[in-house]
Parts: structure tokens; C-alpha cells; sequence
């Protein structure tokens, strides 16, 4: 049964119809990334697929805007830039601790497995189409607390971390990671704490997990309780500052919207309007400075999971907006209201 979104924004009247004169925005998704979980396991797999049925419902009047790209998985010498061999053998054989797998929020099995390489091969996908078109969103990935040994926090493979490593294999001489979860992105920023190549920035909220940070190139820990306005004023500044620093080639961007006010593992107090703001901040601004931006879901946390789907969804209204008006289009949603 379609999934009618319980919030809507009307389009502006000049953007009735979407305009051949611009190309399709790359959108990634494959329905493996949800598999089925134990009744009341805490992480929200469902919202992958709500969020599909939703871009879907709200892209129906404009099928010329976006092309969806289907990935395929990761394969082992993917896992194994940014992991350990030990790691990849025993996560890929099933032979992980009861320990390790406590660790990761997760009881391993082949569903889980195969789900986890996928999604490490659509934020692939998602940077290569970025690098070829100059901008591309996942309906997945944002994996940002694995480190190289070892699952932690519901992620299980970096797929930010293999993603970048690719790119630099594949001749990208900068990247830079835009990580605005709620968390700390530690797996990130333990993977490239000895790359210069790759920088490493972290808006996140001071007192929340992991309770070990790990030092990123730019940490930018806020106080609980902050708003919209702060939190983008906070924002903006950063990125004048490290945008002409880093001049990156690329631009992954984990667009967690777990800083929602409603989010059950956040701290901070974002709207949905404040959601759709920041990703448009964020892409319009490294794309101005000539970065190919490649965007992925990053956490969020909610049992409400249409309402959660919703703000996820933010991020690739954002970027259709930019991409049209990048290519002297109107815009199609704007801020929800």
C-alpha cells in the first residue's frame, strides 16, 4: 500500500512541472537496503524503504527530475582500504564475538551481511555519481562509527571511509567529510587521523554518544538544546572557514537528522525546516566552491518511522532544489512549513 506522507509542502507555482532543460539528480537506492529485524529491535531498518515510497509519492508529478540508480554490492577489497583483515574475514564468515557483536547493536546473520555490503556499495555508487554528474544522494549509508576493527553503534562497515579511500584511489586529490550526525563520527575520523588527503569535519553534540571521541581534523561539539538559528549560524562559519582551507575535489556529506528535536537519541532542537536549510546550506555552498557533493542519510532515530522518513527526506528535496536552481530552474519544495 503507497505511503501517504502525513506532512506535505505545496511546490511553488513556478515550479509546476519540471523543466527538460535540466538534467535528472542522481538518487540511489536498492529495496535490500532493509532487511527484517527482531520485533522491537531499537534501530529503525524500516525507514529505508518508507523513505523510497516517500521520495517516490512526493517526485510523482516530476519523473523527469531524478534518475534512481540501483548499486551493486561492495566486494572484499573494498572493505579492506579502511578495514582490518581480520575484522572483514570475521565479519564476512560470521565469526565474530558475542562480544563484537554486541558491540555493533546487532546479532549477525547472512541478511545482515548482505545488507551491509550493499550499503557500502551504494554510497560507492553515490561518489561515483557525484564525481560524474557533481552531485548525487543515498537513501542509505552514513555508517560513521565503524571503525577499522571493529562495529560500534549500529554501523558495521565505514562506508564513508571505503567511499573516500576509493576516490582517492581513483585520482580525487581532497576530500573533505561533512559529518552533521547528532554523533560524533569516531570510525571517520580514526580511518584518516594520519591522511591529509582526507579531512575530517564534526558538528555534533558534546554530550552524547560515543563517549570516547576520536580526534577529527575539525571538531565542533555544541550544547545541548541548540536551535535552528545557532545551529546554522554555527554552521556557516565553519564552512567559510574550512570550504577555501581544505578546497576540496569532494564532499561527503552524512546528514544525520538525528539533531532533531524530536529525535529519542539526540540532544539538540532542529526542525524539519531546520533540516531542509542546513543540507541546502551545505550542498549549494560546496558546490559553489567547486566540490562534487555526495550525500548520504546518516543516523536518526524515531518509533514514529513515516515521521522519520520525512525529515531524511529533507536532505533530497534540498538537493533537487539546488540542483535545479544550479541549472536556472525553479526550485520544486523549499523549506517545509
Amino acid at each position: 500500500m503507497p505511503i501517504v506522507p502525513l506532512h506535505s509542502s505545496a511546490p511553488p507555482a513556478a515550479a509546476s512541472k519540471a523543466s527538460s532543460d535540466c538534467p535528472p539528480l542522481a538518487l540511489i537506492h536498492h529495496p535490500g537496503y532493509r532487511i527484517a529485524l527482531p520485533e522491537k529491535h531499537p534501530f529503525p531498518m524500516d525507514k529505508f524503504s518508507v523513505l523510497k515510497r516517500l521520495l517516490d509519492h512526493q517526485l510523482a508529478q516530476y519523473p523527469q527530475a531524478v534518475e534512481w540508480v540501483t548499486p551493486v554490492p561492495a566486494d572484499e577489497d573494498d572493505l579492506l582500504q579502511v578495514h582490518t583483515r581480520r575484522y572483514v574475514h570475521e565479519f564476512l564468515t560470521g565469526t565474530l564475538s558475542t562480544q563484537a557483536q554486541r558491540r555493533s547493536g546487532f546479532v549477525w546473520n547472512e541478511a545482515l551481511r548482505e545488507r551491509s555490503v550493499l550499503a557500502v556499495g551504494g554510497t560507492l555508487a553515490t561518489v561515483r555519481e557525484a564525481l560524474a554528474r557533481g552531485l548525487a544522494c543515498n537513501t542509505a549509508g552514513g555508517t560513521h562509527h565503524a571503525h577499522p576493527e571493529a562495529a560500534s553503534g549500529y554501523c558495521l562497515l565505514n562506508d564513508i571511509g571505503v567511499a573516500a579511500r576509493q576516490a582517492l584511489d581513483e585520482g580525487v586529490r581532497q576530500v573533505l567529510v561533512v559529518d552533521l550526525d547528532v554523533h560524533q563520527g569516531d570510525g571517520t575520523a580514526l580511518i584518516f587521523a594520519d591522511e591529509p588527503r582526507v579531512f575530517t569535519l564534526s558538528l555534533h553534540a558534546e554530550s552524547n554518544f560515543p563517549a570516547r571521541k576520536r580526534r577529527s581534523d575539525l571538531d565542533v561539539p555544541l550544547p545541548k538544546g541548540m536551535g535552528d538559528d545557532d545551529y546554522l549560524d554555527v554552521l556557516s562559519r565553519t564552512l567559510d572557514e574550512v570550504l577555501p582551507r581544505v578546497r576540496p575535489e569532494l564532499v561527503i556529506f552524512d546528514a544525520g537528522v538525528d539533531p532533531h528535536a524530536a529525535d529519542r537519541l539526540g540532544h539538540l532542537e532542529l526542525t524539519d525546516a531546520g533540516l531542509y536549510r542546513r543540507e541546502h546550506h551545505v550542498i549549494e555552498r560546496c558546490r559553489a566552491a567547486g566540490a562534487a557533493v555526495a550525500c548520504v542519510i546518516g543516523g536518526g532515530y524515531d518509533r514514529d518511522i513515516e515521521a522519520l522518513a520525512w525529515r531524511h527526506s529533507q536532505l533530497h528535496r534540498a538537493a533537487l532544489d539546488v540542483w535545479r536552481e544550479a541549472h536556472g530552474q525553479p526550485a520544486l519544495f523549499g523549506p517545509p512549513t
